[in-house]
């Protein structure tokens, strides 16, 4: 090989590699991180706005309207999920704005899956009904991916620090509370706040 001819390689490997690390960093800078302040410890998680981006703009509305703040975990189950972002400390509804478009298989087919530490909208038995309630999910939970069968439920995010802040909630004893008969932490598990923080 030539010199001219390793030239020219050299400058296209050097292209390629600019490139490359133009598109990662430009991937990496429609990331937006949410750091959660609850009485159990801090957790932040990962939104992924080019996989699923309804939902995590209605989520991330939530959060500058400080909806988040003052809620609570009031569904925990430790072989499952813990859920949130609905309930004040005293169990009152906070009110919503109307539900999300849903976008679970959108975001199957962009690889986002219902595995441990993915954060996805919770709903009621109506796929379009997700408003500003989500769950963390503690365990692999494929069943609730979407699948032709079913809706599933929408991925958006993933616990990327603090994920033993998680597993203590998780182990949170629980039983019956406000209007629920079960699962609702004993120890009320509170969101001071929630904001973002990229």
């Amino acid at each position: 090989m030539n010199f001219k001819t390793f030239g020219t390689l050299a400058r296209a490997s050097i292209a390629v590699a600019a490139l490359f690390s133009i598109a990662t960093l430009a991937t990496a800078e429609n990331l937006q991180r949410v750091k959660f302040a609850t009485s159990a410890g801090d957790f932040e998680v990962e939104l992924y706005p080019e996989k699923a981006p309804k939902t995590v703009e209605n989520f991330v509305q939530y959060v500058k309207d400080k909806h988040y703040d003052g809620t609570i975990f009031h569904r925990v189950i430790s072989n499952f999920m813990v859920q949130g972002g609905g309930f004040d400390a005293s169990y009152v509804q906070k009110p919503t704005r109307a539900p999300v478009v849903h976008e679970g298989r959108q975001a199957v087919e962009k690889g986002l899956r219902n595995t441990t530490g993915t954060l996805a909208m919770a709903r009621t038995n109506d796929p379009q009904s997700a408003s500003s309630q989500f769950f963390i999910n503690v365990k692999d939970n494929a069943f609730l991916d979407p699948n032709a069968q079913s809706y599933g439920y929408t991925v958006f995010g993933k616990v990327v620090s603090g994920m033993e802040v998680i597993n203590k909630i998780k182990a949170t004893p629980t039983g019956p509370g406000g209007p629920f008969g079960s699962d609702v932490p004993k120890t009320p598990i509170l969101i001071n706040s929630a904001t973002l923080v990229k």
